[in-house]
């Protein structure tokens, strides 16, 4: 999960159901259903806006909300299922987060590299969260391709389960952009201080905490 605020409102993205050991309430949360550390069925009812990322019988799932000045959109993929069987339309989402004059992508369990049409809807993006697992979601190289392709300035890996299968990951990227492997588990940004150089920033996990 990542925690965004701003502009007055906040999301957390692959809602799971517990944020930490604080009574935080999210004003949005998102959530694909690819396997269960991306969803949940017990969603805290205070929570105003829960956009499911996955189709609605054979209907694709699209959202547009608006909190504060924090406006949230979907664009929809599709999924592959284990073993080789069938394809699942819009089984995925990638939600878009736009606020304070940044536009923020969390690419869920993409499955496929994007059509022109898909890239179309997504329109520039500064900030892109983007799996690196190498197979469960997509090969490196399909994830690499995508990101030269939304030219965003701040990349964010995630969904890898081992650092050596990260680094293979931002190994493959070096020459290309910067790597900053500090590793906060929080970030500050805005559309002034984004960085010049297109930049993949390594994340540390935590929980909320007081």
């Amino acid at each position: 999960m990542f925690l965004i605020q701003g502009g007055g409102a906040s999301a957390a993205t692959d809602y799971t159901g517990f944020l930490g050991m604080v009574d935080f309430v999210p004003d949005i949360v998102t959530m694909n259903n690819a396997h269960e550390s991306h969803w949940t069925s017990f969603v805290d009812p205070r929570i105003a806006h829960v956009l499911a990322g996955w189709p609605n019988g054979s209907d694709p799932r699209l959202h547009w909300v608006k909190v504060g000045d924090m406006v949230v959109r979907n664009v929809t993929s599709d999924t592959r299922s284990p073993f080789g069987g069938p394809i699942r339309a819009h089984g995925n989402s990638i939600f878009i987060f736009e606020v304070a004059g940044l536009c923020i992508a969390h690419l869920g369990h993409l499955h496929h590299e994007l059509t022109p049409e898909q890239y179309a809807l997504l329109g520039h993006m500064d900030v892109v969260m983007v799996p690196v697992d190498g197979g469960a979601t997509l090969p490196h190289g399909a994830v690499i391709n995508i990101i030269k392709r939304l030219q965003a300035a701040v990349i964010i890996p995630m969904h890898w389960f081992t650092v050596a299968g990260r680094d293979m990951f931002l190994d493959a990227l070096e020459g290309d952009f910067a790597i900053d492997r500090s590793g906060l588990t929080q970030i500050t940004l805005s559309a002034r201080t984004l960085p010049k150089t297109p930049t993949v920033m390594v994340m540390k996990s935590d929980y909320l905490r007081d």
